[in-house]
């Protein structure tokens, strides 16, 4: 390869990052949506004003039930059903372990006491029983409530889901 050859190969490729520069330029130019470099103090935005209504929803009016009054309410035979998420980790037969512990008598039993069940740190750290305040909060997101619990579970967003859930739990004893 000699030296004009070489010098046409750099030039053609100097020639096409220069038009691919100003093509890039030109589409920036046309299609900017960003500030039009106006610098009066006043703002500059492309496209048409909306008019939306605004309406008012005036706060929840109902009050929140509690967590005594959610218990009240629950239904064990509902919880049963949304056990149906807990049950390809969890049984309910006492001393039968699977990938979790076992559920059996958990309600007012202490956090991490499952005889032959290896615990990870923080769950074998952690103090307390599992009474219905403590169960609630873990159930809403456990790796929240307790953090560094080997339990990849995300958790029950509805409130009566975890207390029907619950109220499943007080009945395996």
């Amino acid at each position: 390869m000699d030296t004009m050859e070489s010098t046409k190969i750099v030039g053609g490729l100097c020639g096409a990052l220069l038009v691919f520069m100003l093509a890039g330029w030109a589409a920036e130019s046309m299609y900017h949506v960003g500030s039009s470099g106006h610098h009066d103090g006043e703002e500059h935005v492309s496209g048409y004003p909306i008019e939306v209504a605004v309406v008012e929803t005036g706060g929840n009016d109902e009050p929140e039930m509690t967590l005594d009054e959610m218990m009240a309410m629950a239904d064990a035979d509902k919880g049963k059903k949304v056990f149906s998420k807990c049950k390809a980790c969890h049984k309910v037969e006492d001393g039968a372990n699977g990938t979790g512990p076992h559920l059996f008598n958990v309600v007012n039993r202490g956090i991490g006491d499952v005889a032959g069940y290896e615990y990870s740190g923080a769950m074998a750290s952690f103090e307390g029983v599992w009474d219905v305040e403590a169960l609630n909060g873990f159930l809403i997101k456990p790796s929240a409530y307790m953090n560094g619990t080997k339990m990849s579970f995300a958790g029950l967003k509805k409130e009566m889901d975890r207390a029907n859930l619950i109220k499943y739990l007080e009945t395996l004893n």
